[in-house]
C-alpha cells in the first residue's frame, strides 16, 4: 500500500515536474515570438520613417522636413528685406540657422519650417527690436536627424541669442525664462507677447518631451523667453 502510494506521488511529481517545464518552454516561446514581433515592428516603423525622410529630401512629401543641411553657400546667398530677421545664432547651441517666414496652416496652427536645420518666423509678430514679441519656431529632431531646437532644454536665464536682420544689424537677446507646457494646453498669446513689456521680446517655440505613441508628434511644447539687451 505505502509502495503504491510512494509511487503515486513521485509518478504526480515527474508529471508536475513536465507541466511546469512544458509551460515554462510555451511561456519562453510566447515570450521570444512578443520580442521579435516588436523588433519587426520596430524595424518596419525605422524603415518607414526613413523612406519619409529620404523622400523629404528629395522633394517628394512636404509634409515631413527636409534633413539635409543648408551649405555655405546656401546660407550666405539667403536674403531678406533690410528690417527682416535673416539668421538665428545661439552660442551655446552652435546655432546659425537660416529663418524663413512663415504663416498660419489652414487648421489655424503655426507653420513650421520645411528643413529641420531652419527656423521660422511668424510673418505677424514683431520684427528684430521692434517693439512686442519676435515669434520663432523651430523642429527638435526629425526620425533620424536631431534639429536646430535640440538643445532649446538646456538654455539658462542670461543665456545670449542672436538675431541678424536683412540689413545686418544684430540684436541681442537674453533668456529671461523657459516655460514647457503640454501640447494640449499652450499658451500662445503668451507666446505672442513680450516677457517684459518694457522691452522688445523674442520667443522660441519647439515640440520636447515625448512622441506620442503612433505618432509623430511630441506630447510637450517648449517656450523659451527672451528680452533684447
Amino acid at each position: 500500500m505505502y509502495k503504491y502510494i510512494l509511487r503515486s506521488i513521485k509518478f504526480k511529481a515527474i508529471l508536475i515536474s513536465n507541466i511546469s517545464v512544458t509551460v515554462a518552454a510555451i511561456l519562453l516561446l510566447i515570450g521570444l515570438s512578443i520580442s521579435i514581433y516588436d523588433w519587426h515592428t520596430n524595424e518596419i516603423a525605422s524603415n518607414r520613417a526613413a523612406a519619409l525622410v529620404s523622400a523629404a529630401n528629395h522633394n517628394i512629401n512636404h509634409n515631413v522636413p527636409s534633413t539635409i543641411k543648408p551649405t555655405t553657400r546656401e546660407m550666405a546667398s539667403y536674403i531678406v528685406a533690410p528690417t527682416l530677421p535673416r539668421y538665428l545664432i545661439i552660442p551655446k547651441l552652435n546655432v546659425n540657422a537660416l529663418i524663413l517666414p512663415v504663416g498660419m496652416n489652414p487648421d489655424g496652427s503655426l507653420a513650421t519650417p520645411n528643413n529641420v536645420f531652419d527656423t521660422a518666423w511668424y510673418d505677424t509678430s514683431a520684427k528684430p527690436g521692434q517693439k512686442g514679441a519676435m515669434l520663432i519656431d523651430g523642429h527638435i529632431s526629425s526620425w533620424t536627424t536631431q534639429g536646430v531646437f535640440y538643445g532649446l532644454k538646456t538654455l539658462l536665464p542670461g543665456d545670449i541669442i542672436d538675431v541678424q536682420g536683412g540689413n545686418g544689424a544684430i540684436f541681442t537677446y537674453k533668456v529671461v525664462k523657459t516655460h514647457i507646457y503640454n501640447s494640449n494646453n499652450v499658451d500662445m498669446q503668451a507666446a505672442m507677447l513680450p516677457i517684459d513689456p518694457t522691452k522688445p521680446g523674442l520667443n522660441l517655440i519647439s515640440c520636447t518631451g515625448d512622441v506620442i505613441s503612433g505618432t509623430s508628434e511630441f506630447n510637450e511644447r517648449i517656450i523659451v523667453f527672451a528680452t533684447l539687451d
